[in-house]
């Protein structure tokens, strides 16, 4: 029996049956085709159907040509897509999830360089999405909105949905039009409380009336106090108090952040967990009909259960944990959420790769956006069981023992270090970070389970690897640090200027407690990510005074595309750490650097004990030249440093293929 009895508690809404309170929420998955759904989308949402999400909200519709944000967005205004949803939504229904798409207009957080159009706002506000300022709409304008709306409505019920949430969250235009700063109208669309919230009332509305009273309505909202301007918790609490008497609203879901605190929309790991039941508890006392869906961070089973247990809301929405785990569902059911793989909260492959506008997947299951490919987290077992001898358990060597382990293969792992997981669990160490230390136990969980033979402290020589006469040998030996500790933007020098003078060291060795670092401490970051960023976090959190040195424009840009680029540098610049950008490291004497501008050639001196050298690994391959014999399977690191995500899916993809 289940361990999370009121999670898995069924849920009626207009006549249908939501099987448990867990529903897959909406998000750009960015997978369309010209516009259309396709196979990808279709087994990306049919995965987590059939995994037991009791309902499912499709990607953001744009109601209009105004409201496009992505290369992937589904088409505004056209009938084309109806028979294109109708193939997705039938196959999710049959699984047995309750099926809604999201519509919604982003007002004056626009992209013109995907719409090619003004951005549509109350009042000409401009956008916190890129620099452009937006158009004021008319009273036709409005009333041309509303007819978007519900024509995308009517859309969503032809095309077999069994209703559609209407998007007034993270500032976007409908709840530009709730609130006074955004909102300086002074027509029947502004000023008092019952004008400001004419817009969305009227869209709620019509759409009952046109899309029938077995038609499930939801609304999506969010809750932010970013710059003082936006609606406090108790406007916000009066605003859905309004709709609700209506009748016509069946649910609200209650998000965080939005567009003028963009952190905290899909928040990273920097975040607490659960962070809007505070909001969803308010709800639940002002609303007589709608049910409370509490979204943002509610990461795991036992997240979800207690939410719903304590009464702070009624449903809720887990997208990267479903993201992370499509089965999350069923497994719960089952009584088995510990072999739940969890979301490390990291936003790598699903926010870090939308907002580069590519379709998203995710750093710890590598089958998403791949499930039309790959059946999804479901395997087939082979029908030639073979030996396999994976070499390393960094995530490349963890992935691939365990798929091929999941098709049925006899699978040894064999890792040099005491313990699972490479340079990926000193990751686990770094601040806030000790989600990756629990995936770590899982993989050991499930190789318990599936009867992977896992030996410790086992440097494997080529002889070593001959002796296990293995069918097939996966080769997952990572990277090592280079011993020169070169600069990407300093390529005339072979070495470190003065790397002879000792006291430097890499990220690996301060997170292994191998360092001797004294208290005053340099860190060059030359990724731009959490390996040397995270050290520096950890360093910093220690006491000692750190210094942060980078050759890019600001500290954490590549971290930016996961939005935790920011909260990393309020923590960073509390805990005292000063932080130089745009700078590579010229000389090195020992105890101080000389730092070169990359700007001006400027040179300053900084004291330090100690060096810490962020830069570019070096693979660490010394068996496959000795091997070439055998078949061997080369993944992750040990073929090309790279990050972690591209390490958890060659090692999906190399177990697959045996």
């Amino acid at each position: 029996m289940t361990a999370h009895p009121h999670l898995m508690q069924p849920l009626e809404m207009r006549g249908k049956t939501l099987r448990n309170r867990i529903t897959f929420g909406a998000h750009t998955a960015n997978m369309s085709v010209e516009g259309l759904p396709g196979e990808r989308f279709g087994a990306y949402l049919l995965e987590r159907a059939l995994g037991g999400a009791g309902m499912i909200v499709a990607e953001p519709m744009p109601v209009h040509p105004t409201a496009v944000l992505t290369r992937g967005n589904f088409r505004p205004g056209d009938d084309a897509v109806i028979p294109a949803f109708r193939k997705i939504v039938e196959p999710c229904q049959e699984a047995g999830a309750v099926v809604l798409q999201q519509l919604y207009h982003v007002g004056q957080h626009g992209d013109s360089d995907l719409s090619y159009m003004p951005h549509w706002s109350p009042s000409g506000r401009p956008s916190y999405h890129d620099s452009d300022g937006s158009h004021a709409m008319s009273a036709g304008e409005i009333d041309e909105m509303i007819d978007a709306f519900v024509a995308a409505a009517v859309r969503c019920r032809q095309s077999g949905f069994d209703g559609v949430e209407i998007w007034a969250a993270y500032h976007s235009l409908l709840e530009q039009f709730w609130t006074p700063w955004s909102n300086t109208r002074d027509d029947k669309w502004g000023g008092s409380l019952e004008n400001r919230t004419r817009l969305s009332r009227t869209i709620l509305e019509r759409t009952r009336s046109e899309c029938g009273d077995d038609f499930i309505v939801g609304m999506s909202i969010s809750f932010s106090d970013a710059g003082g301007v936006l609606l406090a918790a108790e406007e916000l609490t009066e605003i859905v108090a309004l709709h609700d008497a209506t009748g016509h609203l069946d649910y609200v879901t209650c998000g965080s952040g939005g567009y003028l605190d963009f952190d905290k929309l899909m928040p990273t790991f920097v975040h607490g967990e659960k962070l809007t039941t505070p909001i969803t508890a308010a709800l639940k006392k002002a609303v007589t009909h709608a049910k409370i869906q509490a979204e943002s961070h509610v990461r795991t089973p036992d997240n979800a259960e207690q939410v719903i247990a304590s009464g702070e809301a009624d449903l809720v929405s887990i997208v990267r944990g479903q993201i992370a785990d499509p089965h999350l569902a069923n497994k719960t059911l089952e009584g088995r959420a510990e072999d739940v793989r969890g979301c490390i909260s990291c936003n790598q492959m699903c926010w870090g790769r939308r907002s580069r506008d590519y379709w998203i997947s995710c750093l710890v299951n590598p089958s998403v956006g791949r499930e039309w490919e790959w059946s999804g987290d479901r395997f087939e077992t082979s029908g030639a069981p073979k030996r396999v001898l994976v070499v390393g358990a960094g995530p490349a060597g963890l992935e691939a023992a365990r798929v091929a382990a999941e098709r049925g293969h006899q699978v040894e792992i064999a890792e040099a270090t005491g313990d699972l997981g490479g340079q990926f669990r000193l990751a686990g160490q770094q601040p806030r970070r000790a989600q990756i230390l629990d995936l770590l136990d899982w993989y050991e969980r499930q190789f318990q389970k599936l009867q992977v033979k896992l030996r410790l402290h086992t440097f494997m020589e080529a002889s070593d690897v001959r002796a296990a006469k293995a069918d097939i040998v996966v080769l997952a030996t990572g990277s090592l640090p280079d011993p020169q500790a070169r600069q990407r933007w300093l390529p005339v020098e072979p070495e470190l200027p003065g790397l002879e003078n000792g006291r430097v060291w890499s990220p690996e060795d301060v997170m292994r407690r191998e360092a001797q670092l004294g208290n005053a401490v340099i860190v060059y970051d030359e990724g731009g990510n959490w390996r040397g960023l995270g050290t520096a976090w950890h360093l910093a959190e220690q006491g000692k005074q750190v210094t942060l040195v980078s050759c890019d424009a600001f500290i954490g840009k590549e971290i930016a595309r996961t939005s935790a680029d920011f909260p990393l540098r309020v923590r960073l610049s509390r805990l005292g750490v000063r932080m130089i950008t745009e700078s590579i490291v010229a000389r090195w004497h020992g105890d101080r650097a000389t730092l070169r501008s990359m700007l001006d050639g400027s040179e300053e001196d900084i004291e330090a004990s100690s060096l810490v050298m962020s830069t570019t690994n070096e693979a660490f391959n010394t068996l496959a030249g000795e091997l070439s014999d055998l078949d061997v399977r080369i993944v992750g690191d040990c073929a090309a440093p790279r990050l972690a995500p591209y390490a958890f899916y060659e090692g999906r993809k190399a177990g697959l293929a045996i």
